[in-house]
């Protein structure tokens, strides 16, 4: 069972929800990962998902950002049904709901600000990153982050 501490089971959405999940589900073969859960996370405020090992929190966050098609049920965000985004639009939303994998696939063999900057790709020309022009703009908010963590 997973827990959702910004809402209840039984929440209904209101105007102000910013994210929106209406009874969203993931069913693999025979297993049904995530079933029906509904979720309204109003603006201002964010939520925690927590439960067992195997209960479908990782599931539920892949749908979230569309890494993962639910089987059924929908997602809002500001009124956007997410869960019909397709092309450009999908772009988007992934780019916009960016996830840090319990991994963090960082890659070894680059330093830790292009590591960093790796998160920017999706805002940067394909031309600019072959030889690692990166922006002044993304440069500084690459240095801004690791600073936050001591590592500038």
């Amino acid at each position: 069972m997973i827990r959702i501490a910004a809402a209840r089971r039984n929440e209904r959405r209101t105007d102000a929800s910013r994210l929106v999940t209406e009874r969203i589900s993931k069913i693999f073969g025979r297993v049904c990962a995530v079933d029906g859960i509904p979720l309204s996370i109003p603006a201002g405020q964010f939520g925690g998902i927590i439960g067992r090992s195997g209960a479908g929190k990782s599931t539920l966050l892949r749908m979230l950002n569309r890494l993962a098609d639910p089987t059924g049920g929908r997602i809002l965000w500001e009124g956007i049904e997410v869960t019909a985004l397709v092309g450009r639009g999908l772009r988007e939303w992934r780019r916009r709901c960016a996830m840090i994998f319990q991994q963090f696939k960082l890659i070894g063999r680059l330093d830790v600000l292009t590591n960093v900057l790796m998160g920017r790709l999706a805002h940067a020309p394909a031309w600019h990153l072959l030889p690692k022009l990166w922006s002044e703009e993304d440069r500084m908010m690459a240095m801004a982050a690791l600073d936050q963590f001591g590592l500038a």
